[in-house]
């Protein structure tokens, strides 16, 4: 028999790590497209490098800071509903360890086993670890690997920021008569790679993947653009 490789044996890592890649081509995808909506939105109301400037660095704050706080709100609820279980699975084999027992037999044989080789590995089980072995098993949560919410803010700030970066700086560097196009272009060539990186992730055709936010980039700039001219042209 083949034996499994080093990637098929760590499984459950590799699906972490590929959540946390897609996480973060998402997070820099907002950043992308939020903060280029924002400085093309301004850009059609002034010219003026100052006010691009500011509200581009205003937007790329705001939307790194509210990416950060929402996945730490996220992760925490998930980490405590986590340890909530694991308290809760720590207190039954402590309580009822026959039943656990019996449970996590079941659970194997749910799995494929046979009853004889079912009891055979829960026992084993049991005796190397019993919490980690119910939940591994029950609940599908490693309890040496828990979700870390200050790493998930982290990532989501970096990725936001990296990605927000993008338009700002080509909004205020180049020439005035410059920016527009050279914006637009980055943008639309920046948003081509989140949705082929996020396809590939995904195992999905990348070429709809690329479609999608590229045109989703477009439609968010067309929009904010105008919106920004008719304020402009208002004198607001």
């Amino acid at each position: 028999m083949t034996e499994p490789t080093h990637a098929e044996a760590h499984q459950g890592s590799l699906g972490s790590r590929l959540n946390w890649l897609r996480a973060a081509v998402l997070g820099a995808n907002d950043g992308i497209v939020s903060t280029a909506g924002l400085v093309v939105g301004v850009a059609g109301a002034t010219d003026d490098r100052s006010a691009l400037l500011t509200a581009g660095l205003a937007g790329l704050l705001a939307g790194s800071m509210s990416m950060a706080a929402g996945e730490y709100v996220s992760v925490s609820t998930q980490r405590d509903s986590e340890r909530a279980a694991l308290a809760l699975e720590r207190r039954e084999l402590r309580e009822q360890p026959e039943a656990e027992l019996d449970e996590l037999t079941e659970l194997l044989r749910e799995r494929g086993l046979s009853r004889q080789v079912a009891r055979e590995a829960a026992v084993q089980l049991t005796e190397r670890d019993a919490l980690k072995a119910h939940a591994r098993v029950e609940l599908g949560i490693d309890p040496d690997d828990l979700t870390n919410p200050w790493h998930a803010a982290w990532a989501s700030f970096l990725a936001f920021t990296a990605g927000a970066l993008l338009p700002l700086l080509a909004m205020v560097l180049p020439p005035v008569d410059r920016r527009l196009p050279v914006t637009v272009a980055s943008v639309l060539i920046a948003l081509a790679g989140t949705g082929w990186s996020s396809a590939r992730l995904g195992s999905a055709a990348a070429g709809r993947a690329v479609l999608r936010t590229m045109g989703g980039g477009a439609l968010a700039m067309g929009v904010t653009y105008a919106a920004g001219a008719l304020l402009g042209a208002a004198g607001v």
